[in-house]
């Protein structure tokens, strides 16, 4: 006997009649204008949406759901993940039901993924959990609209870690066939200028994948989001913003306690430049490097770190530059190109050799201290770039991207990837490589060798 989940909020959050549904949702997806920064070669595999009720949400939602255009048949399996609002849990909870119901129609469960799903110890079947909660029933009219035959995962996230979604994210990860759906709204009853705040704040945290930048202020969702962003950046998906507004802004009212609402795609974009650490790492490593200019003034030698007390992932052996500017202006730059210590150690170290060592500049004053600022660059593990000829390899570099090592018979010397925002040819950041490397700009042999890395960036927030 098949089992149903009847709607709960229909006639609430959205239209009980199925003729006025399907006319307000496709207005509300009629309405989005085009998204020039779409790439139909990369689609999205997961979308972040609202959950409120449509004339609050809906204007933002419809943007997320704009991105499935052209995959109305691609898409055979939405694994939906929204907050459990009425039901306190541990975990996370599917259901036993067949179908979920609408005004548009029954949605059919995938059986097997639930199952799949259950395998892990964090997932448990509770219907109590699913019987009135908003979060994933408003996403499934806009569904009903966008796709055509698809079944669903339904998913409602309790008290979970970030790892413990990402655990059931990668086991139901699947293919074309799979979307990733996250259900969350933004900040919630603030003044207006304060919530734009939080929200820009929650914008940022998704856009870098940074994990532990959502708080409880971000969202009310931020369980599944940060089991999300927690995937993506291990993956290498790129998340775009496609329109933060709140309920002020669609209502066009009520400035003193709005909620915020934002819609984010999340893409197999290659190459990806990873964000590997989060705001506390972030925060050591540029206390580090501040306190090793400080004791460089002090005693004449850098800091001396406790790799011990570090956060796990600065106890690991990365390279990095340190490169300091005053008042705009560059006034140190030292680094390390192959990774042979602990991060927090090699970012100690190259800051007071930046401060203090760098053959270009005097040594640091105390006076200058003040107005330094200071950017440190993650390398990855350089690679070599396939031999050729000096075209051939231009053709293969990626400008904003690639940081280039240039190899040749005694001569060495790279450029970060940051200073393609002063020299954005490759032509002319290849002959500006060679003239670091003591080389002429007509200078090309076949012993010449050239390797890339990407770069995290990290500095101060600017005020």
């Amino acid at each position: 006997m098949t089992t149903s989940r009847p709607p709960a909020v229909a006639g609430f959050f959205y239209p009980a009649e199925r003729e006025a549904l399907e006319r307000e949702v496709r207005a509300f997806l009629a309405a989005v204008e085009p998204d020039p920064d779409r790439d139909r070669d990369h689609p999205a595999k997961a979308l972040i949406v609202p959950h409120a009720g449509f004339r609050y949400s809906g204007p933002v939602a419809a943007s997320a759901y704009r991105q499935l255009d052209d995959r109305r048949n691609t898409i055979r399996r939405v694994v939906l993940l929204g907050p459990s609002h009425r039901v306190a849990l541990r975990g996370i909870a599917t259901t036993s039901a067949d179908v979920f119901e609408t005004p548009l129609g029954p949605v059919r469960i995938d059986r097997k993924a639930v199952e799949q799903a259950l395998q892990l110890p964090q997932v448990r079947e509770i219907d109590a959990a699913h019987a009135q909660e908003h979060s994933l029933e408003v996403q499934l009219p806009f569904l009903q609209c966008v796709l055509d035959d698809f079944e669903l995962v339904p998913l409602s996230v309790g008290d979970a870690t970030a790892g413990e979604v990402a655990a059931l994210l990668e086991a139901l990860w699947g293919g074309d066939e799979t979307l990733i759906l996250i259900s969350t709204d933004l900040s919630h009853y603030h003044p207006y200028d304060a919530a734009r705040t939080l929200d820009e704040q929650t914008t940022r945290a998704i856009e870098c994948l940074d994990v532990e930048a959502l708080g409880s202020e971000s969202a009310c969702g931020r369980v599944p989001t940060r089991g999300m962003l927690d995937v993506a950046r291990r993956r290498g998906l790129a998340a775009r913003t496609l329109d933060v507004r709140n309920s002020a802004d669609t209502t066009s009212g009520g400035f003193d306690r709005v909620v915020g609402y934002g819609a984010w795609a999340l893409e197999e974009r290659e190459p990806l430049p990873v964000r590997r650490f989060g705001t506390r790492e972030r925060s050591v490593l540029l206390a580090t490097a501040h306190d090793s200019l400080v004791e460089g003034l002090r005693s004449g030698e850098g800091t001396i770190v406790s790799v011990a007390e570090a956060p796990p992932k600065l106890r690991e052996s990365h390279a990095s530059f340190v490169t300091l500017h005053l008042d705009g202006a560059l006034r140190g730059c030292i680094g390390s190109l192959q990774a042979h210590r602990a991060l927090v150690v090699d970012v100690a170290a190259n800051a007071f050799r930046a401060g203090f060592g760098d053959p270009r500049f005097h040594p640091l004053s105390a006076e200058e201290l003040p107005r330094i600022e200071i950017e440190i660059s993650v390398l990855s593990p350089p690679e070599r770039m396939p031999e050729g000829s000096e075209e051939e390899l231009l053709a293969k570099i990626r400008p904003g991207i690639d940081g280039l090592i240039l190899v040749a018979p005694g001569a060495r010397g790279t450029l970060l990837p940051t200073v393609w925002e002063s020299v954005p040819d490759p032509r002319e950041f290849l002959r500006l490589l060679k003239r670091k490397a003591g080389l002429a700009d007509d200078f090309w042999s076949p012993e010449t060798a050239l390797f890339r890395y990407t770069t995290e960036s990290i500095e101060a927030p600017k005020a």
